[in-house]
């Protein structure tokens, strides 16, 4: 019980993803209109389909949930709460496959992650957010700011180091940005650390120059350690929908990609576009973006997304 004139408790991630999900458009919204009936039949499955395309989730993996949800309850009474608990669980078991937390192979070290995304995604931030969470796990980082186009990624990447207890290795504005990867795995190298994450220009996916320089930054690390990168983790912005398959599709040609975070889940009612991802490229997803506090980026989980996504309440 909150003594009177306590300030409440801070809203939850979930409660926080709940929120940004149920904006007005969304998909929690439009099941409202679907399941005014009592019974599960032919108009009310189509009609469902039609809400998750909607949702950024795309015609077939909208087709097959439509077709999960009706298996065995055709025509059954159905009511709204159960409907969305058995939506909540089909999205779950489509989207179980990509719940993977981003591992660090410690055999090597250090262990090389290189994060691209375009313009305006947080990725700078979110780089910031993830070395917080692995310094606070024991681990010793280094950051490299490799977006030496922008004074300020540096700089924000600079206060995010220090904020995380992190190394930080930085060029000349408008440097090379290989050159500084090939430098900051040298001193990653000698000042013992475990994980060095890149962080790499914001690109459109649609200029070259911009992709063959992402190219040459994995390509010029590997003269160091061939393994390298160990990880190459995409950071999409999840307000963009259905943009987020073509941006996968062009970085996945420049880099191999291993993993995808998604952030600004706080800011859209079109998560589902996350169903459209697995359903493409089965692509783990390593954390959700809820804002821009420390603990704002959370491990994806895919049971809590599912039922903060078709608004059928926090698991018991």
């Amino acid at each position: 019980m909150r003594t009177f004139g306590e300030a409440p408790p801070p809203p939850t991630f979930f409660e926080r993803l709940t929120t940004g999900l149920s904006k007005k458009g969304g998909l929690s919204e439009s099941l409202l209109g679907v399941f005014t009936k009592k019974k599960l039949d032919a108009a009310t499955v189509a009609e469902l389909e039609e809400a998750l395309i909607r949702a950024d989730m795309g015609a077939g993996p909208a087709a097959k949930l439509a077709a999960a949800v009706a298996k065995g309850r055709y025509d059954a009474e159905i009511s709204d709460h159960e409907l969305r608990a058995v939506l909540a669980r089909e999205v779950a078991a489509l989207l179980a496959p990509i719940e993977k937390p981003l591992e660090i192979d410690e055999t090597k070290k250090p262990f090389v992650i290189l994060v691209a995304g375009v313009n305006g995604t947080g990725k700078t931030t979110t780089i910031g957010k993830i070395a917080r969470r692995l310094v606070r796990g024991g681990a010793r980082v280094t950051l490299a700011a490799g977006d030496t186009f922008r004074a300020a990624a540096v700089e924000q990447l600079r206060v995010w180091a220090e904020r995380a207890g992190a190394q930080f290795v930085s060029t000349k504005p408008d440097g090379d940005a290989a050159g500084l990867a090939f430098e900051a795995l040298e001193k990653a190298r000698a000042a013992g650390s475990d994980i060095l994450i890149i962080d790499t220009a914001g690109r459109l996916q649609n200029k070259a120059g911009l992709m063959a320089e992402l190219e040459k930054i994995a390509r010029v690390i590997k003269k160091l350690d061939p393994t390298a990168p160990h990880a190459a983790l995409l950071v999409l912005d999840a307000t963009t929908g259905q943009n987020a398959i073509s941006q996968v599709e062009a970085f996945r040609a420049a880099v191999p990609l291993t993993g995808l975070v998604m952030t600004k889940l706080d800011g859209t009612a079109k998560g589902g576009i996350l169903v459209a991802l697995a359903a493409r490229f089965g692509l783990p997803v390593h954390y959700l973006g809820v804002g821009e506090g420390e603990d704002d980026l959370q491990p994806f989980r895919a049971e809590g997304f599912a039922r903060a996504l078709v608004g059928a309440g926090e698991a018991a």
